[in-house]
């Protein structure tokens, strides 16, 4: 299912593989030799310091793979919906929606197989944005 496992070390080395990127040029950027680089490729996680540095070489946010996980697979929210924001760590409003979330959703409501009520209430999509998107591929037919 989309997103449900997520072998980072896979996404990475898929990606390595689309921009030809060299072996050489990712130990010097990353600071690695060739086995720890290797040892990536087949690594289900790694550090985010690494991760960060994939990113930028591979120009991939490898980052939206997990906040898409937490999207479509995280459990609602809690009951205290009103509690205070924390001042310390920073608060993102909005949620990201990759067009591969978008896809699959549409997919799910077009099949039958869920209503635009299901899908507010099981992924917490505002309405508005579900009915957005609807018009768009009402739109494009």
């Amino acid at each position: 299912m989309l997103y449900k496992e997520i072998h980072i070390g896979q996404f990475i080395k898929e990606r390595v593989d689309e921009k030809g990127i060299a072996i050489e040029r990712i130990c010097n950027f990353l600071n690695q030799d060739e086995e720890a680089v290797e040892n990536t490729y087949s690594s289900k996680s790694i550090d985010t310091e690494v991760l960060l540095r994939w990113s930028k070489l591979l120009e991939y946010d490898f980052f939206r793979l997990y906040s898409s996980h937490l999207i479509l697979y995280s459990p609602p929210s809690a009951v205290n919906k009103n509690a205070q924001k924390s001042d310390k760590i920073p608060y993102f409003r909005k949620n990201i929606y990759t067009q591969e979330i978008k896809e699959f959703i549409i997919k799910r409501i077009q099949s039958g197989e869920m209503t635009q009520n299901d899908v507010v209430r099981e992924y917490s999509i505002p309405k508005s944005t579900l009915h957005r998107w609807l018009q768009k591929i009402d739109d494009i037919n």
